[in-house]
């Protein structure tokens, strides 16, 4: 599984490039402009909350379904969960055995993809458009018919451990990503990274993938959007063919209730040594609001703040630290808006060999103070504006994409009419609602701040006999 580290764990996105957009282009994350054509919503009996998002210029289908249960809901002591359960639904059920969905979808040139998030678990087929049905069939039938032997369970845990090895425990960066998770949510799940702590994926087994299955695999948990060459009555029965009969689970709760961070106290800082290192970087979070949690406007501003300040080379860290002051190499700031409680704004910069964290970290608090205190340059403002609403509206020519928006968005607590007004809320930002944005919440003691360096310890010689 290929992983974007600061968002998400995910199922060989190497054939689908435009599926991994969906999480590592943060700062347009579901995000759709009211210029297309307003998706079909209806819920079955069961709770099933489907979407159809029309799109009628190729034969082709996209069949994603979203599970509201991510690593932010899996019981203490059971880190990893929800990406290794991910891997289990490959598995088979009774009436399909293992590998036949995946070959399925590879014999009629289709692809598919699964993704594991804090907030959203994800299962995704792209194929022609008459294949629709059977893709249907299988997802529905593993929505509650997955059989799984101690044998696959625990040869599955071998390969999520390896895939820690690759992804986490072989990547300095990845590591050091993790450790400023943990420091920046002190009392959040979020802290909790999604592939899960070594030790505790380690022990996960059988029964701890089923009794997860049975808690948060149910129709009245998911989401189902389907996009394409469809039409919201042509699908409705099929819908309620392959899922009407398949029952709610009663002990879902309407709202995930999560333990929330306390306020605010100090700056948190976090040192990460390793000799792989080739070149020292330095990373802040800042804890935010989301889009969900966010008060009006707050989320729009903070979208134009990070592209204010780290979005290329007109940007204010760019101009300050990489023109200015020589100071560093490169630069960059971004918001991740889709999560379901408070998120984080990131900034990051590789400074220039033989110059030091304090000079970089000057810098960057002089620039926030700047931004704090003062308004945007209307210039700068309608630009930044412009780029983001071009961004939403470019990337409608993939529907994958935009299935993958609103699975994002819906999942974590926002409406389809709050994903298409977005653009209108980012043309309604105002240079002071942004310099308040600044002085809000980047506030250091809201603030972790990391340090990659390398580890340039000397050897330890052999003593001699």
């Amino acid at each position: 599984m290929a992983v974007e580290h600061k968002v998400e764990y995910k199922k060989d996105n190497s054939r689908n490039p435009s599926l991994r957009d969906v999480s590592e282009n943060s700062s347009v994350l579901a995000q759709i402009t009211v210029t297309s054509e307003r998706p079909a919503s209806f819920t079955l009996q069961n709770g099933l909350q489907v979407v159809v998002i029309p799109d009628h210029r190729t034969p082709v289908a996209t069949q994603m379904i979203w599970y509201k249960v991510g690593s932010a809901d899996e019981t203490p002591g059971k880190s990893g969960l929800a990406h290794f359960f991910e891997h289990l639904m490959f598995k088979g059920t009774a009436k399909h055995p293992p590998g036949e969905f995946s070959q399925t979808v590879l014999r009629v040139g289709g692809n598919q993809n699964a993704f594991t998030g804090m907030d959203y678990t994800s299962y995704y087929q792209r194929v022609p458009r008459e294949q629709l049905g059977k893709m249907m069939e299988f997802e529905a039938d593993r929505m509650t018919g997955l059989v799984l032997q101690d044998e696959n369970v625990l040869s599955e845990r071998d390969v999520v451990l390896e895939e820690f090895n690759m992804r986490v425990a072989n990547d300095p960066d990845a590591r050091l990503t993790e450790q400023m998770m943990a420091a920046l949510y002190l009392n959040h799940p979020y802290g909790r990274p999604i592939i899960g702590w070594r030790q505790e994926i380690e022990k996960l087994d059988r029964e701890d993938a089923l009794a997860f299955y049975k808690r948060f695999y149910a129709p009245n948990n998911a989401i189902l959007i389907i996009a394409g060459d469809v039409d919201a009555n042509e699908i409705r029965p099929m819908v309620e063919k392959n899922f009407g009969d398949i029952p709610a689970q009663p002990s879902i709760l309407a709202k995930r209730l999560r333990p929330q961070e306390p306020t605010a106290a100090a700056p948190r800082t976090v040192t990460l040594s390793d000799p792989r290192v080739e070149q020292p970087t330095l990373h802040r979070y800042y804890l935010v609001p989301s889009a969900h949690t966010a008060a009006a406007g707050e989320s729009p501003a903070l979208d134009v703040l990070a592209q204010l300040m780290g979005g290329g080379a007109n940007s204010h860290l760019y101009r300050s630290l990489v023109i200015d002051k020589q100071l560093a190499s490169s630069t960059g700031a971004s918001y991740q808006r889709t999560s379901l409680d408070p998120s984080k704004f990131m900034i990051s910069v590789t400074p220039k060999p033989g110059v030091e964290f304090v000079q970089i970290e000057d810098a960057i608090d002089k620039v926030i103070a700047d931004l704090a205190q003062n308004p945007a340059r209307a210039e700068d403002l309608e630009r930044i504006k412009n780029r983001l609403v071009a961004q939403a509206i470019y990337a409608q020519d993939n529907q994958a994409t935009l299935a993958g928006w609103y699975g994002a968005a819906l999942t974590t607590g926002l409406s389809i009419d709050d994903i298409r007004s977005w653009p209108d809320r980012i043309r309604a930002v105002t240079a002071e609602q942004v310099r308040e944005a600044a002085q809000k919440w980047l506030d250091k003691k809201r603030s972790v701040t990391g340090y990659l360096i390398k580890d340039s310890a000397p050897k330890r010689e052999e003593k001699r006999s």
